[in-house]
C-alpha cells in the first residue's frame, strides 16, 4: 500500500498492524483508535490527522509531516520519531508511554497527574529533546569496559556523526540499568547507529571473560588500544553503577568526594565525548523507564529498516527472506506471545543479524554472527506458545518451517 492515498478517509478503528504505508497520504483522515503498530510511516503526509487514542507501538515516522495532527490519548511506545519528523502544532492533551499489557497494566501516561494535561505546544516541546539524542539503554551492566569499549568503536567508525556523550542515567526501580545520552549531527541516523553499538557490545557480552580481557588488552586495528580516554569512560560508568547517590562524575576528581547531590561538572578529554551536568540519579528525562527507541533508535524499529532495506535488496532471495522476518517480527511483538521483554529484545537483535547478513551476503563478519543468531534463535522464540499460535493463524505457517525457510535461503 506505499503511496496511498486515504486523504480525509473515516478510518476510526482501522487495523494497520506492520502495513507499509510509506509515502502515502492520510491528510486529514480519522484514525481515532486506530491500530499502527509496526507501521511504516516514513514520509507520510499525516497533515490534520485525527490520531486520537490510536496504538503508536513502534511505528515509523522518519520524515512522516504530522502537522497540526491530532495525538491526544494516543500510545507511543518505541514510536519512530527522528529529527526528520515535523511535529509543527500537533494538538495533544496526554499521552501514553506504554501499551497496557497483563504484566504491566499501567500506561505511563504524561503528563503524570490525570488531571494535569499539556498546555499549548509542550507536548512538542517535552517529545523534542528524545528526538535530538542517540539513546543507548542497558538493562543490566556486568562489566563497564564492554561499554567503553563499543562507544569508542562507535566513535572512531562514525566520524561524520560527530558523537558527544551527554548523560549516563541511572534507570529502573533499582538503579540497575544505565542510559547513555549522545548528541549526535543532524544528518545522523540513530537507528543504524544503535544497532552497530550493540553489535559490538552484545558480542563482547557474549564472550568468556577471558577472550574479553585479551581483546581489550590487544590492540584493535579499528580503535587501537584501550588507552587512556576510554579507561576514563570506564571509570565513568562504573561510578555510576556502583554508587547509588550517584549524579555526577570529573575525571580530575580524586578519592570518593563526590556530593550526594546534583552537580553541574564538565567531563572532558574523552574521544568523541563531552559531558556536561551528567545526571545520573533523579533523571530529568520524564518519558519513563525505557527510552529505547523514541529517537528512532528502537530495536524493533532496527528490524523494520532492515526489512526495508531487503526488500530494496536486487538479491533474488531477498523478498523471501523479508517476509519471513516480518512474519517473525510480527509474532514476536504480539502482546499475546508469551515472550518476556527481555526475550522479545533478545530476539528481534537475531532477527536484525539475519536481516543485515541478507542485505550484505559478502561480509564475513555477519556470517558468523548470524549463523550464532540462527542457533539461539529458536531456543527463545519456542518459549512463547502465543507466538507459534499467531504464526498459525495469521500466516499458516509453523515456526520451525519459518527456521528452516530461512536457513535454506541464507544456505546454513
Amino acid at each position: 500500500m506505499r503511496g496511498i492515498n486515504l486523504q480525509g478517509a473515516n478510518l476510526v478503528g482501522a487495523d494497520f498492524t506492520g502495513s507499509v504505508l510509506k509515502d502515502g497520504t492520510l491528510q486529514g483522515a480519522d484514525l481515532t483508535d486506530a491500530v499502527l503498530t509496526v507501521a511504516n510511516l516514513n514520509e507520510t503526509n499525516l497533515q490534520d490527522t485525527n490520531l486520537s487514542r490510536a496504538k503508536l507501538k513502534q511505528v515509523q515516522l522518519d520524515g512522516a509531516d504530522l502537522t497540526g495532527a491530532t495525538l491526544t490519548g494516543a500510545y507511543i511506545e518505541d514510536w519512530g520519531i527522528t529529527t526528520n519528523t515535523k511535529l509543527n502544532g500537533v494538538r495533544c492533551d496526554y499521552v501514553f508511554m506504554r501499551l497496557p499489557t497483563k504484566e504491566d497494566p499501567n500506561p505511563h501516561r504524561k503528563p503524570d497527574d490525570w488531571n494535569k494535561s499539556f498546555a499549548e505546544g509542550e507536548f512538542v516541546d517535552f517529545i523534542t529533546p528524545m528526538v535530538l539524542t542517540l539513546d543507548l539503554y542497558h538493562n543490566r551492566v556486568d562489566d563497564p569496559r564492554l561499554i567503553a569499549y563499543a562507544w569508542q568503536k562507535l566513535v572512531h567508525k562514525n566520524p561524520e556523526a560527530r558523537l558527544e556523550l551527554v548523560s549516563i542515567e541511572k534507570r529502573g526501580d533499582s538503579k540497575d540499568k544505565l542510559l547513555l545520552k549522545a548528541e549526535t549531527s543532524p544528518q545522523a541516523n540513530h537507528s543504524q547507529l544503535s544497532a552497530a553499538y550493540f553489535d559490538t557490545y552484545d558480542y563482547l557480552s557474549s564472550l568468556p571473560a577471558a577472550a574479553i580481557s585479551r581483546l581489550l588488552a590487544e590492540k584493535d586495528h579499528q580503535i587501537g588500544r584501550l588507552d587512556d580516554q576510554i579507561s576514563r569512560l570506564e571509570g565513568m560508568v562504573s561510578m555510576a553503577i556502583s554508587r547509588p547517590s550517584f549524579y555526577a562524575q570529573t575525571y580530575n576528581n580524586q578519592g570518593d568526594t563526590m556530593p550526594d547531590k546534583s552537580t553541574n561538572i564538565s567531563i572532558n578529554n574523552v574521544t568523541g565525548s563531552k559531558i556536561s551536568g551528567v545526571a545520573g540519579g533523579e533523571s530529568t528525562a520524564v518519558a519513563g523507564e525505557n527510552l529505547t527507541g523514541v529517537a528512532g533508535g528502537d530495536i524493533s524499529g532496527t528490524v523494520t529498516n532492515t526489512i526495508n532495506q531487503l526488500t530494496e535488496s536486487e538479491s533474488p532471495e531477498a523478498p523471501s527472506l523479508a517476509n519471513l522476518l516480518k512474519q517473525l517480527q510480527q509474532a514476536i511483538a504480539s502482546p499475546d506471545s508469551g515472550l518476556s521483554e527481555k526475550d522479545k529484545k533478545k530476539a528481534l537483535k537475531h532477527l536484525d543479524t539475519i536481516g543485515k547478513l541478507g542485505v550484505e551476503r559478502n561480509n564475513s563478519d555477519l556470517q558468523g554472527m548470524a549463523e550464532d543468531a540462527m542457533d539461539a534463535l529458536p531456543t527463545i522464540l519456542k518459549r512463547g506458545a502465543g507466538l507459534m499460535e499467531f504464526l498459525k493463524t495469521h500466516f499458516d505457517i509453523e515456526l520451525d518451517e519459518i527456521l528452516d525457510n530461512i536457513q535454506s535461503i541464507l544456505n546454513f
